[in-house]
Order: C-alpha cells, then structure tokens, then sequence
C-alpha cells in the first residue's frame, strides 16, 4: 500500500516537473524555438528556490539589500515563466538576459560574492537563443566586459562587508552547474536534431527507391497493352487484314484498350497507396482469376508466338499477401517466360501445398540462364539478354519481384539449364477460400 502510494506522488511530480519545463511549448512551435524555450524554463525554475533561499538568509545576517536582489532574481525567473506561459517568448527572454545581467554586475561589484560567474550563463544563454549575429555579438561583449570588470577590480575595495569565502564557493559552484546543465542540454539537442535530419534522409532515399519501382512497374504495365495496340495499327496501315478480319481486329483493339485503362487504373491506386512509400497491405484472394488477368496482358505475345500456356492451379487455391505487389510479380515472371520461350513452346504454371504456404511454379522450356546469369539475378549488375524473337528488357522486373516477395514475408528461388528452360518458384503465405465469400475472390 505505502509502497503505491510513494509512486503515485513520484509520478505526479515527475508530471509536474515536465509540465512546468515544457510551459509554453506547443506542436505548433519550430523545433529549436521550442528546445530554447525548454531550455529557459529548465534554468529558471531551479533558480526561484536556491534564491529565495539566499534571501532569506541574507536577511537573517542583516544584508538586506543583497536579500533585495536575490528576491528581484526570483521574481526574473517567475517572470520568465509567466510570459513563457502567454506565448511570449521574446519579451520573456529580453527580462531574463537584460534583468540578470543588471542584478549580477552589480551584486559582484557590489559583494564580490561569486555572481559573477552566474553572467557565464548569461552569456551561453544569450548565444544559444539569438540567432541574430550583431545582437549575439552586442550582447556577448557587454557580458564579457562586466564579467572582467568583476573579476580584476581590485578585492580590496568594497562597497559592502563581503559574504563569507564558502558562500562565493558555492555561488561558483551552482553558477557553474547550471551552465554545464545548459550546454549538456543544447548537446542532446543538437544530436536529436542531427537524428531527426538522419531519419529524414533515410526515408527521402527510400521515398526515392519506391518511386523509381514506381516507374518501372508503370513502364512494365503499360509497355505491352501499347506494343500489342503498335503491333495492331501497323498491321492495319500495312494492309495485313482484309475487310472480313476487320471486325474481329477491331474487337481485338477495343479488348486491348480495355485493357490499357484498367491498367491506368491499377497505377492510379499504386501512385494513391505509395504516396509515402511503397505499402504492404496483404489479404485474401484467389490466385486463379488473378493469373487470368495477368495472362490477358501477354494474349497478343502469345498468339504471336503460339505459345501454349498450361495451367494447373485449383481454383479454391488462395493467397494471404497484397494482391497488387503479387500481380506485379507474376506479370514479370510470365513475361519473362514468354520473353524467352521459343514460337510454338510451352508454359507451364501449377501449384503446391507447402505446409501452410503455396508454391507458385512459372515453367518455361526455352533458352535458359547461364551460371554466371544466375548469380547476376535479382541484382542491379544482372545484364538482361534478348529474347528468342529480340525482345529486350530493363532488367529491373526480378529486382521488384525479390523485393515484393519478401515484402510478403515469401520466398523466390530459380532453377535454369541453358537450352533446357528455367523454372521460377515463388513460396507465399496460404490464404483462406470458403464458398460465397465474394470479397475473397474479388
């Protein structure tokens, strides 16, 4: 019981303590107007008790008028967090560096009791907080000038009975402290602020690399519904239909331009979702209607080169992963088999059971990848090869495969013998199908 109630009081006055220090400081505020607003507020509220204490006891052993100024420093500091309060930072700063340089001039003069050393912390407070170079210049030579007028005016010569030796010590001693306090601060601040610049480069270089997979999945979706409608318009301004394949022709077209503008769509809703970086968002689905939709984007590619695509997938199979990064990477892959298929060959596409993950295996018998290929995969140093009819790639659709794999928590790995074909498999999470649930298959 005492043992609960002992840190409900520490924790209110660790609540208390925070909430004084942060006073005035809001989310609206720039970073380092509200790191030297904590700063100010940090060094005048030790200050209010050990002052008013001095006062107290400078007025017990008679010295009223050095309790005069120790109750004038309080009140600078109550000041200082009265107009902290009220959003008034300038004004609050003005009394603090104006006020306690007056005050402690002349109380060193006046008892030579070590306030001289408190300008220290003026000066540092006044470097810290203005940014203006002819105001810090200004102020930084009248501080000086009064702390050097203290420390060489001859200690013989008083205006006053000096304070006892041991309460210039520990005047030092605290003015000391509460300067190494505000440059420890400052220091932490400027290694978060450097931290702060760090993170933001980070995420400016990963914003960069989403945008430019960005592109090149933009680039890879769009190149082959275009190449299909160049290959069809050429055909037509050749004069290779005769009137009576006109209308199948142009049905052809309008499938393909159909196509075009879903794919405009998918990059709409890419661009939308990757605003801040490149997101994962997995759920259910189908995989059979989805690689239907990925093989009418290569329908003309495979009449052209009469490949025969066998498919050999369930149709309750279903994936746990993000169905857009999944079509990205199944586009590239059946690209790429077809890309190095020969006219007439064969494509094989099937599914396993792999635990609690499925199999994706892309199959193609065409002209295989050499060993030194094979270690060049999936890297920037890979050098993307022609195609059994000249097509010529970017050589970035692997590296986007790789990474929306693993972005899916999957696994991608490939099998080639040069002239033999390759074998693509990518393992991702199995999904849940249960009959009439459209929202799965949709």
């Amino acid at each position: 019981m005492g043992k609960g109630v002992s840190q409900l009081l520490l924790n209110y006055a660790e609540r208390s303590w925070n909430n004084v220090v942060c006073l005035g400081v809001h989310p609206a505020m720039p970073f380092m107007e509200a790191r030297r607003t904590r700063l100010l507020n940090l060094l005048s509220l030790p200050c209010i008790p050990f002052m008013l204490f001095y006062c107290l006891l400078n007025a017990i052993q008679g010295r009223y008028l050095l309790s005069a100024l120790n109750l004038l420093t309080t009140l600078v500091s109550l000041t200082v967090l009265w107009l902290h309060k009220y959003r008034k930072y300038l004004s609050a700063r003005v009394v603090l560096i104006f006020f306690s340089t007056v005050i402690y001039t002349f109380t060193g003069i006046y008892f030579h009791n070590g306030a001289e050393y408190f300008l220290l912390n003026i000066l540092v407070i006044t470097i810290l907080v203005y940014d203006n170079v002819w105001l810090v210049g200004g102020l930084s030579i009248l501080i000086t000038g009064s702390f050097l007028t203290i420390l060489f005016m001859p200690q013989s010569w008083y205006l006053a009975p000096p304070v006892p030796p041991l309460r210039v010590w520990a005047n030092v001693g605290v003015s000391l402290t509460f300067l190494i306090i505000a440059l420890s601060y400052f220091k932490r601040i400027q290694s978060d602020y450097q931290s702060a610049i760090e993170k933001q480069r980070q995420a400016l270089l990963t914003m960069n690399k989403d945008k430019e997979k960005l592109f090149s999945i933009v680039a890879h979706d769009i190149r082959s519904p275009l190449a299909t409608l160049e290959t069809l318009l050429d055909m037509f301004q050749k004069g290779h239909y005769t009137r009576n394949d006109m209308d199948e022709a142009i049905a052809i077209l309008h499938n393909k331009i159909s196509q075009l503008g879903g794919t405009l769509d998918n990059v709409l809703r890419w661009s939308t979702r990757s605003m801040k970086g490149i997101q994962t968002r997995p759920r259910h689905f189908l995989l059979q209607p989805l690689l239907v939709e990925v093989l009418q984007f290569f329908e003309m590619v495979i009449q052209q080169k009469n490949i025969a695509i066998v498919l050999e997938i369930p149709t309750t199979i279903a994936l746990h992963a993000d169905r857009d990064q999944v079509s990205v990477i199944l586009r590239n892959l059946v690209s790429n088999a077809l890309k190095f298929s020969y006219p007439g060959g064969n494509i094989l596409i099937n599914t396993q059971l792999v635990a609690d993950q499925v199999a994706i295996g892309i199959t193609d018998y065409g002209k295989g990848i050499t060993e030194r290929q094979m270690e060049e995969l999936f890297t920037s140093q890979q050098h993307p090869g022609y195609g059994t009819s000249g097509e010529r790639g970017s050589g970035l659709g692997l590296i986007l495969c790789r990474e929306f794999v693993e972005l899916n928590k999957g696994f991608i790995q490939v099998e080639s013998s040069p002239g033999a074909g390759t074998v693509f498999t990518v393992l991702l999470s199995k999904g849940n199908y249960s009959d009439g649930d459209l929202s799965i298959a949709n």
